[in-house]
């Protein structure tokens, strides 16, 4: 019977008017030939590919790049990155709105979640003041690129309450490219878990009843992963004499990850640059240096995570007008 099928595979492929000779056609062939009794649909494919007669490749499964593979000295472990993100749309019977800020690290898992009522640029900074006084800073703090976090996107050359807050403390800010998958996985993840384990599990009066059982959880997680949060890249300690002025001058760096357009053109603060009409379609980091006035432009490929290649240079003007929110 083996031979049989192979055999009308091969007569299949070279007479069929159809011009199909895989295991649907081969069955039919058989049943048409009296073999009521022949073998099924996924026993004729077993058949072919056991004796080697499938014109199909299998795919290639690569491995994961690892994890922070589009910030080399996140990749390497050198460096601790922060993400966070925000929940929304979850309601308390009775009408009472609630939105949660949730934060996790890269490497060593530390999460954090504040509920309030609305999550503001001005609610996030007291909770990253919080958070980071607490633990101390990391190098890297990731977001999407919700207004709250990179600010009014109507305007060119806008950096918000939160991205400012960043750089005055000396941490990078990165920005996730819009509508890709993965690069905002862990804090998905846990903000996944935050609402099967807080929110759904339990029925709340209030949104002081929802902190105390998201503080209850946060202090369980951490303690779950203590061995790995100590075994994490050093954070550097919060400056004790330090104070927020969003007015202060623009110093420091902002990462972009985005996706170049069909000409290997890169939208960047409100501003449109050639990168390279080879690069189409595909993932780059766009760092932007204030201090220098210098925005580079770095290819990036999951396949390949190491190999990041400077694509292009543009000068830039750092914005030296007063901070409005």
């Amino acid at each position: 019977m083996e031979d049989r099928v192979l055999t009308l595979r091969r007569e299949l492929r070279d007479d069929s008017p159809l011009g199909e000779y895989g295991a649907a056609a081969i069955q039919r062939a058989l049943l048409a030939e009296g073999h009521s009794e022949g073998p099924s649909l996924r026993t004729i494919g077993r058949i072919l590919e056991r004796r080697g007669a499938l014109d199909g490749r299998q795919r290639v499964r690569r491995p994961a790049p690892p994890k922070g593979w589009y910030l080399p000295d996140v990749a390497a472990g050198k460096v601790e990155l922060d993400s966070f993100d925000i929940v929304e749309g979850l309601v308390i019977r009775g009408g009472i709105d609630v939105e949660v800020l949730n934060a996790i690290s890269l490497h060593g898992g530390l999460c954090g979640s504040w509920p309030e009522s609305v999550i503001t640029a001005k609610t996030a900074v007291n909770r990253l003041l919080e958070h980071w006084r607490k633990v101390g800073l990391p190098t890297y703090a990731q977001f999407d690129n919700d207004t709250v976090f990179q600010g009014p996107h109507q305007w060119p050359d806008r950096f918000g309450r939160v991205t400012r807050l960043c750089l005055s403390l000396g941490v990078v800010p990165v920005f996730a490219p819009p509508r890709e998958t993965g690069f905002q996985a862990m804090i998905e993840n846990y903000n996944g878990r935050w609402q099967t384990k807080v929110w759904s599990r339990f029925e709340h009066t209030g949104l002081n009843d929802v902190r105390a059982r998201s503080q209850a959880y946060v202090t369980a997680a951490r303690q779950r992963a203590a061995v790995r949060i100590e075994a994490a890249p050093t954070r550097r300690r919060f400056p004790s004499r330090w104070t927020f002025d969003p007015q202060e001058p623009l110093q420091g760096r902002v990462v972009y990850l985005r996706r170049s357009t069909a000409s290997g053109q890169v939208m960047v603060l409100g501003h449109r640059y050639l990168v390279s009409a080879l690069w189409v379609h595909r993932l780059v980091r766009a760092e932007v240096d204030l201090t220098t006035g210098r925005v580079e432009f770095f290819s990036l490929r999951r396949r390949d995570p190491t190999c990041q290649r400077r694509l292009a240079a543009f000068d830039y003007q750092t914005p030296k007008g007063l901070f409005h929110d």
